[in-house]
Order: C-alpha cells, then structure tokens, then sequence
C-alpha cells in the first residue's frame, strides 16, 4: 500500500476491508468491569460517579454525583440551571422508567410579547430565552426513588471541585475562548466565568465559590432550597432587574413529571426512549423506516448507506418538528406516527438515486449538552442527559448564585398555530434524549449522544453500527460521523473519504467536510449477557472517559 501522508487518502485504500474508526482518533479501547461503571464526558466526573459506586451507592447516585460535578467542570455545556432527562433500568423488576426534568417559560410572559410580527426566532441571548431550570428537581426526584447515599454526600465532589478548583481541560477550554465576548454582555456572568475579561487558560484552575455555596445549599435543602429558598430569590431578583418575566412563582410551581418511555422493535431489540417534549421520538421515525431496508447487505458507511440513512433522516424530522411539542398542551400521535403502516408508507418516499431537498410530515393535523450512563453491581442503570442549551446557556447567571441560567426557550416555534407555538407556563421542543436498548426483557445497551439537532441522527448511526454490522462500542463511537442540516446540506465528519463524499455528491447531497466538533459526543455501556462483564466507552470528541471497577 502507498505511504500516504493524509489520512483521509489512506483510508480511501482501506475501505474494502470493512468499517475503519476515524484516523485522526484510531487506537482507543472499551473499558471492562464486573461491579459498576460510569461513562462521561469529563473524566473528573467519571471519576465522581464511580466513587459513588465504590461507597455502597447505586447507580441514581453515581449518575447524579456525574452530573453535578459536570456542571462545575464542563459549565459550558451544563449547568444547575438547565433541565435533564433520564431513563432508569431496575434490574430486579426489568422496569424501565422514563422522567422529564424540563421547566417551563415564565407565567407572566404573554404570547403577544413573544410572537411579534416579524421576529424569526427567540434570540438564543435573551431572556425570553430562559425557562425555569428542571435539573436539580431531577436530581432530587431520582435519587429520593432509586438514590442509596445520603444526598450530601452525592453532591460533594461537585462541591470540592467548585470549592478547591479544577484544571481547565482541552474541549472545555475551547468552547470557553469562543464566548469570551457574549460572556461580557452579563455582568454577573462575566464576574462569575471571566478572568480579568478572559477565559480561564488551558490546564489552569478555576474556582467556583459562589457556584460552591449553592450547590452546598442544594445538598442541604433539596429542591426547596432550589425552588422556594434563597437561590430562587436571587435568580429572579436579578432577572427582573434585567428585564426577565421570571418570578418566584415559576420556581414556586414547577414539577417534573415521572413518564412511560416510548418503544419500537428493531430487529431482535426494544430501543427505548422517552416521549415528547423531547426529540426521541424522531430515533424511533427513523429505525421504523429503516427496518424496511435489507442494511446488512449494504456496505458499512458505501455512499449508499449513508444516502439511505440522510433521506430516512429527512423524513423523520419532517414529523419530529411537525408533532413534538409539550403534551400537556397538545397531544401527540405516538402510537400513529409509530405504527408499521405509516413507516410503510413514509418510506416510498425515499429515492435511492437522488437526495431529496426536504419534505412535510405525512400525518394530517388532528446544542449544547452532557450525556453520561452509569451501571451499578446489581445491574441498575441511568442513561442520563443535562444540559444548558446553547454554550453557557443564555450566556446570563442569576445573580450571586454563580448559577448559569439556560435558554430552551429558543425551543419554541413562533408560528401561533405551531403545536409548540410559545405560551406561557409551557414547555418548549426539546433536543435532549437519553436511550437504551432491551434485548428479551433485559438491558443491553445505555447511552446517548449529545449535540443538539445531531442527537437522533447520531443516535441511529451508532445503533446501526454496533446492532447492525457488530462494531464494539468504541469503533462505533470513533466511526466519522454526517449531520444533515437543512434541505440538501450535508456535512461529513473529518476521516470521511474523499471518494465517499464525491459519490454522495453525484446523488445529489451539497457534502460539506466538518470538523469534530459538529457531530456531538458519545457514551456508552452495554451489559454483556452472556458473561454479566460491563463494557463503556467514551467519545474521544470529548473530555471524558468510561471508568469501571
């Protein structure tokens, strides 16, 4: 074989011999472990899951520890004051339970002042943005269910981090430099995240101690300290004084709500996510069309795989951004959208021989993120997801709580007839889903993607990777990766052949290459049946890390 230089010549010489993982990331592993494990997207807050484990506690407990430790040392991803969703997986019962931790927009914020003739989007900046947090009701809703550790004890690392300071790592550092200036429009965000008007440099520590004090007073007082203390009141206080709709009843009132997980079967597995506001059902859209299509013939990630895959995309956005909106205002036809006539039907639609520019849904009327998963010695597991939004959220902290405050409201469609038309007290389109796969009743598989509108395109082509053609996890992790924007725009993952994107480009795709940080970040664990062995792995895309014991 000719020594080429370029990796993405190289590959082009590799790719009859099967799937190959990305060049520029080749030669990680999975993670082995027999009592639990912990998949992030920082290795601080693997770390402070597994420690949980290690203490007696269970996997609610390890994933909650991840997740409030996240929100110190990846703020720009997550935070205290965004929303969360999860699965969890009881192992004794095989009993899946799904819960929505998203809030909801601010009571006193009329329609009228938000869907302005006009005004494309709700800006991503402003406060009309924010929505009330969900994620510490999330957290302390879970662990009183499934939590074993006293709820102090499970915050503490978050704490340490934020109290003794943490090293500013690669990914995180990156993102950080980027919003310097929307950082500096938010006096309070700007005293709290800035350094003399700066991000913290990589690798240099960065302490918290505002953030530290409330999480302290969250370990403490629960959800009430969140939601009808102190904290609430200062976060209103200074939103008001920035002209927010937020008030101390929209804290006062919120509740998340204990959900069933929505399902379809694809080949001999349940792939399981959870219902609407979120985007998961747009996961099951696309596995129902493609379960139609003969893909083990098809050549692993040939241009016309990855055509059926784009266009399948399409189709199942098409009713994703049709139909989801928060239930409680307008129902959602899951079990139509869902059912096999109707994937029939979607799925004439495809042309294997030309990318089509878009479609609408067929039924008639009637991002920025962490994910992790954590498997504990008895086999219970969380695939769980909190999140900001955008990068810092709305790039505004409340008041004196160091809290960074997210913008789902850009969720909201402002067309007035839109399911998910912006309304007061009402939860926006949300991107954010966990997933697991049952295989006969039993866990096989928890992870997620993280990225925005990528999540459910991401999702499919890691499940097809691993179900379908019998990748291990990290393979099908490191596999280059598209991200179908709009009509026929295509980007394609760094390590994509040339000659792959030449031929989706005589279908008809606008390929446009991308760097990794378009195509969102992965972790996973499966439970091998045969052997009970937990196998992680964690995307390279990002900071983190599987850690087993």
């Amino acid at each position: 074989m000719p020594n080429h230089t370029n990796p993405e010549e190289a590959l082009e010489h590799l790719e009859d011999r099967g799937p190959v993982a990305n060049p520029f990331r080749a030669g990680g592993h999975s993670v082995f472990s027999r009592r639990g494990m912990v998949a992030s997207s920082h290795t601080l807050a693997s770390l402070a899951g597994v420690d949980m484990l290690r203490r007696g506690g269970g996997a609610m407990d390890a994933a909650i520890a991840a997740a409030a430790t996240l929100a110190v040392v990846e703020p720009t991803m997550t935070g205290v004051g965004g929303d969360a969703f999860f699965l969890y997986y009881e192992a004794e019962r095989r009993s899946v339970y799904g819960f929505n931790g998203s809030g909801r927009s601010p009571r006193s914020l009329a329609a009228e002042e938000v869907l302005l003739p006009g005004r494309v989007e709700i800006e991503t900046d402003s406060w009309d943005a924010v929505t009330v947090p969900g994620a510490v009701d999330a957290w302390v809703c879970g662990h009183q269910r499934f939590g074993r550790l006293p709820f102090n004890e499970v915050l503490e690392p978050a704490i340490r981090y934020a109290e003794e300071g943490f090293a500013v790592t690669e990914v995180v550092h990156a993102s950080w430099s980027a919003y310097e200036a929307t950082l500096a429009a938010d006096p309070e965000a700007a005293r709290t995240y800035l350094i003399d008007g700066r991000a913290p440099g990589l690798g240099s520590i960065f302490v918290n101690p505002r953030l530290a004090q409330s999480l302290r007073a969250i370990s403490n007082g629960g959800a009430d300290a969140f939601y009808r203390g102190p904290l609430a009141a200062e976060i209103v206080r200074y939103a008001q004084s920035r002209g927010s709709a937020l008030s101390a009843a929209d804290f006062a009132e919120h509740r998340s709500e204990w959900v069933e997980p929505i399902s379809t079967h694809f080949r001999d597995f349940d792939m399981l996510q959870l219902p609407p506001n979120g985007q998961g059902l747009a996961v099951l859209l696309m596995l129902n069309l493609l379960d139609g299509f003969d893909l083990e013939k098809q050549k692993h990630n040939s241009p016309a795989y990855l055509h059926l895959l784009v266009e399948a995309k399409k189709l199942a956005y098409a009713d994703a951004h049709r139909w989801i909106a928060d239930p409680q205002g307008a129902p959602v036809p899951i079990e139509d959208l869902l059912s096999q006539s109707y994937a029939a039907e979607r799925r004439r639609l495809i042309d294997p021989a030309r990318a089509s520019e878009g479609t609408e849904s067929g039924l008639a009327t009637g991002s920025e993120t962490v994910y992790l998963t954590a498997v504990d010695e008895d086999g219970n597991a969380v695939s769980f997801i909190n999140s900001l939004f955008d990068v810092f959220g709305a790039k505004k902290v409340g008041g004196e709580t160091g809290i960074l405050l997210q913008n789902r409201g850009c969720g909201f469609s402002l067309d007035p007839d839109h399911p998910n038309a912006f309304a007061p007290g009402k939860r926006p389109f949300h991107t954010i889903i966990p997933g697991m796969v049952l295989r006969d009743g039993r866990l096989h598989l928890s992870y997620g993607l993280m990225g925005g509108s990528m999540q459910p395109q991401g999702h499919v082509q890691f499940l097809l990777s691993h179900l379908v053609f019998g990748l291990g996890l990290r393979e099908a992790i490191d596999v280059p990766r598209w991200r179908h924007t709009q009509q026929t725009e295509l980007l394609l993952e760094h390590g994509t052949p040339r000659s792959t994107m030449e031929a989706l480009r005589t279908l008809g795709h606008d390929v446009v290459p991308a760097p990794g940080g378009q195509f969102g970040g992965a972790q996973a664990i499966l439970i091998d049946a045969q052997t009970g062995t937990y196998i992680g792995a964690s995307d390279p895309r990002k900071d983190g890390c599987a850690l087993g014991y």
